[in-house]
């Protein structure tokens, strides 16, 4: 069975944008994916920020291909009251990560959150990792 990560918006637009030196650990995951070792999925609050950011990049209409192929290759949940309230009364400092974090921990059997800011999840109940050091467990777990 796939692992069930979670991916902040960052590593999303590292992977479409080809941000360096990010974008080979994000083009992993996405691959990883593909192969159904890990089930990516990602918060419905992500996506208008990664069109808004993508589309800097790379204009709208890519950005708006970017989006179309984002929703095929992830799990898109969404962000209801009860994800709010528990970002309202989280101990996390930055609001939006809370959201996200809140989010994350609405999909059952969720094992990890990726994301290049780590210590903004410094009291996460659940894994959180970037993505080369989720790659780097992955591969310790395999050998």
């Amino acid at each position: 069975m796939a692992s069930k990560v979670f991916i902040d918006s960052d590593v999303v637009i590292d992977f479409f944008t080809d941000r360096e030196p990010y974008a080979n650990p994000a083009s992993e995951l996405f691959e990883l994916n593909e192969r159904g070792v890990v089930r990516l999925y990602l918060s419905a609050v992500s996506i208008n920020n990664i069109y808004y950011i993508v589309r800097r990049f790379l204009g709208h209409n890519k950005a708006v291909e970017v989006i179309e192929e984002l929703t095929g290759l992830t799990q898109i949940i969404g962000t209801t009251k009860k994800e709010i309230v528990r970002a309202l009364q989280s101990n996390f400092k930055d609001f939006e990560d809370s959201i996200q974090y809140s989010s994350a921990l609405a999909v059952d059997g969720i094992e990890a959150i990726i994301t290049r800011n780590v210590k903004d999840y410094r009291h996460a109940e659940i894994a959180v990792f970037t993505p080369l050091q989720y790659l780097n467990v992955l591969d310790g777990n395999q050998q």
